[in-house]
């Protein structure tokens, strides 16, 4: 496991880039398929890693809890390297209740990642949703635990998703991300 924290070209305001992605439902997504919410939280995130582990609870809370967010897991790990990050392991995630985000994709090519410049698992971009267009609106952290046994004191997403919402821009400065590196080919 290496430690990396989230650095990303994507400034505030900038366009999501576009992806065509299946989901462990069997359906395959786009962008597009979130025009009818008002956020986007796009996290590329893994099975194994701790760091992402550790966040499973919250992101699940943050899909369940705002009806406008669309809170979409992207998987870009290499799976021959790390089985559990496998699209099997990944739909039992979902089926299991592990994972509830609204959807959970798998990016195999791992071209996503690249044109998000994502470099850690979790590495979460929020985007608002801007007459039809997704801008990114936060890029930082989930929460302030920082390691994997740690309790969060700050829940800095769900303080952006508020932000969003309630259509102000984000009042946090971007703070990276904390977590494994992901599995390049």
């Amino acid at each position: 496991m290496t430690l990396e924290q989230s650095e990303s070209e994507l400034r505030r305001g900038d366009e999501a880039p576009d992806f065509e992605l299946p989901g462990t439902d069997g359906e395959t997504y786009t962008l597009d398929s979130f025009a009818d919410y008002d956020a986007l939280l796009v996290v590329f995130t893994c099975n194994h890693c701790p760091y992402a582990k550790a966040k499973f609870d919250e992101l699940n809370y943050l899909a369940e809890t705002y009806d406008n967010l669309a809170v979409v897991g992207i998987n870009p790990n290499d799976a021959e390297y790390k089985p559990e990050d496998s699209f099997e392991k990944m739909r039992e995630y979902v089926d299991d209740g592990t994972v509830s985000y609204d959807v959970y994709l798998r990016d195999e090519s791992q071209d996503v990642a690249r044109a998000y410049d994502a470099v850690c698992t979790p590495d979460p971009f929020l985007f608002r949703n801007d007459d039809g267009s997704f801008r990114l609106a936060y890029h930082g952290r989930i929460d302030d635990a920082m390691d994997p046994d740690s309790e969060p004191a700050e829940y800095e997403m769900r303080e952006a998703v508020e932000d969003v919402l309630a259509g102000e821009d984000v009042s946090l400065p971007d703070r990276p991300s904390r977590g494994c590196s992901i599995k390049w080919k």
